[in-house]
């Protein structure tokens, strides 16, 4: 009996091995995957519409590192939030912010249309590009930067979203740099950010 008992540990242990190896990644709706064999890729190509009705594409953005963020204009809380912490860094960082575009992608193009969020994006720092389109193609960027949302319904046929609250930081090669998490203090966020428009990793 001992022998097959050691026989199924060494089993089942060779198996997590191979899940591990094979690049698993761990996910929840209020955080991006943790990549666990670099397996995972986050980030890829995508042609929206901004604020101001104009096409902008990852192939605008190459040669500059830049912040993803997946909200809504109707969001009561982390949206605002976010875009207002983001906001206040990118004065901080003071004229390196001209390096990094930071991008605020809709996860309600239904009502988030491009006069919306230009509207909406007014109360932030005006380097804050709003990105709109069809469900499409929001569902296609959302399943390659790995990002989670879902719309629950309210009294009287209104409705919210549920999505991911990390901002995705993506370096001057379109490739995936780290992610600041929701409600990270401001020295760490900027911290990553100077990181991020130097040109080094993001821990």
């Amino acid at each position: 009996m001992a022998g097959r008992s050691r026989t199924i540990i060494l089993a089942l242990t060779a198996i997590v091995l191979l899940v591990v190896a094979g690049g698993l990644y761990a996910w929840s709706p209020e955080k991006p995957p943790a990549v666990l064999a670099g397996a995972v890729t986050i980030g890829g190509p995508f042609k929206l519409t901004t604020q101001d009705g104009k096409p902008l594409s990852d192939a605008d953005l190459k040669g500059k590192p830049f912040a993803v963020f997946f909200g809504f204009t109707h969001c009561p809380e982390v949206c605002p939030t976010t875009l207002w912490e983001m906001t206040e860094a990118l004065k901080t960082l003071g004229p390196d912010a001209d390096r990094l575009k930071v991008l605020f992608i809709s996860v309600d193009p239904t009502r988030d249309t491009p006069e919306f969020l230009a509207r909406y994006l007014q109360s932030f720092d005006k380097r804050i590009v709003g990105l709109t389109g069809t469900e499409a193609e929001i569902d296609a960027v959302g399943k390659s930067y790995r990002a989670y949302w879902e719309k629950i319904p309210l009294d009287g046929g209104d409705y919210t979203m549920n999505h991911t609250a990390s901002i995705f930081l993506m370096d001057a090669k379109g490739q995936f740099a780290g992610t600041i998490s929701y409600g990270e203090a401001m020295d760490m966020r900027l911290g990553k950010l100077r990181k991020l428009i130097a040109g080094g990793a993001v821990s």
